[in-house]
């Protein structure tokens, strides 16, 4: 089914006198989307802001790492290494749990949707926006991308008010000593808000040609 419409200029450039004309051409199969040239300028101005939503994602990722960190927290706390997102992602990826992990299922919580609450599991003051990337009805684990908080301004949300924080996967870039698989590290996810140090569980390490990828599980802020 056809969901774009002519603009109604009437411009005949498509072959049909009017877009009245052009639209029963389409639905009777005698034409094409393209023969309209303000088809082809919007699908262009879309092409174009994909392609820049891809850049804005690279270049954040190159701002973080290129970002120089202390290895000390704002509360003075040293940390291992930054947790930084896997090249054209906009930040680590993020495992939660809802406190009620039910409501992944009632809601049906998908890819795609956008979540709010707070960290309160580990003690984060601060309320979140998170872009859903998976979900797991059965144990109720939401994987996800953090998003700037404006975000949840502009559409509705599915509100899950407080989450425990399962895990965390992404690029570590080490400050002071690198992860170590089966020990528990400080370090600092590259997009906290507040700068406060967190702990985890290093539960696996892989080198690969986009850095040292990580995945941190029982996560804290001691």
């Amino acid at each position: 089914m056809n969901i774009w419409s002519p603009p109604g200029k009437n411009c005949g450039a498509c072959g049909s006198q009017t877009c009245l004309d052009f639209v029963s051409r389409l639905e009777a199969g005698l034409t094409e989307l393209d023969m309209c040239p303000f088809y082809s300028i919007e699908k262009t101005l879309e092409e174009k802001v994909s392609q820049e939503k891809i850049l804005s994602l690279r270049n954040l990722a190159i701002q973080a790492k290129n970002i120089t960190y202390s290895g000390v927290d704002v509360a003075g706390k040293e940390y291992d290494f930054v947790l930084l997102p896997f090249p054209n992602e906009p930040s680590a990826r993020k495992f939660i749990v809802p406190f009620r992990s039910d409501l992944v299922e009632k809601w049906d919580i998908k890819k795609g949707d956008l979540v709010t609450g707070r960290p309160a599991g580990p003690g984060c003051p601060v309320y979140h926006a998170l872009r859903v990337l998976s979900s797991n009805p059965v144990t109720g684990v939401i994987e996800c991308h953090t998003v700037g908080p404006m975000v949840a301004r502009k559409e509705d949300a599915h509100d899950i008010q407080a989450y425990h924080v399962h895990a965390f996967e992404g690029i570590a870039s080490t400050v002071k000593k690198p992860p170590v698989f089966g020990t528990r590290q400080y370090f600092l996810p590259g997009n906290c808000m507040i700068g406060l140090a967190h702990t985890a569980l290093v539960n696996m390490c892989f080198q690969k040609p986009s850095g040292l990828h990580v995945r941190l599980e029982d996560i804290r802020i001691l």
